[in-house]
């Protein structure tokens, strides 16, 4: 179950708090999309790495969404997420209740992934290796605020 608290800003990334989400929906078409309860969505483009267990015991398997090459991710529907971290360098990972990750890292051509979330959070890896954040103007204003 989600804590209900709004994703928080560290140094390095962002952790955005969906522990206990699950994956309601994946799609495919020259993406690949996990949709989550309440409202949260995961748009991934880029070659994403895969992996089951520890990283350095499984090398994975790469996704290759533009050419829909994803058949291993397809189990993850109904899987329950355990933290989901944006990296400001432009990476992604996110850990499932069952072992499995995902890696994502950012592209240096093109946006390489993409969430989008509830009181209009989304957070998107720029071409070039950033990290493009964006909320409610309310939300927004209050974090300025806070910087």
């Amino acid at each position: 179950m989600n804590t209900g608290e709004e994703p928080n800003e560290d140094e390095d990334r962002w952790v955005l708090n969906l522990r206990g989400l699950t994956v309601t929906r994946v799609s495919v078409d020259f993406q690949l999309r996990l949709t989550l309860d309440s409202g949260w969505e995961v748009i991934l483009e880029g070659p994403t790495r895969l992996t089951s267990g520890s990283a350095h015991a499984d090398l994975g398997v790469l996704l290759t969404p533009e050419s829909q090459d994803v058949a291993a991710a397809l189990p993850l529907f109904g899987a329950t997420v355990l933290s989901l971290v944006a990296f400001k360098s432009g990476g992604l990972r996110m850990a499932f209740d069952d072992g499995t990750h995902l890696t994502c890292p950012g592209d240096p051509s093109f946006e390489a992934w993409q969430i989008t979330g509830p009181r209009g959070w989304r957070f998107v890896s720029l071409p070039g290796g950033d990290l493009a954040v964006w909320s409610s103007p309310g939300a927004w204003d209050q974090h300025q605020d806070q910087d």
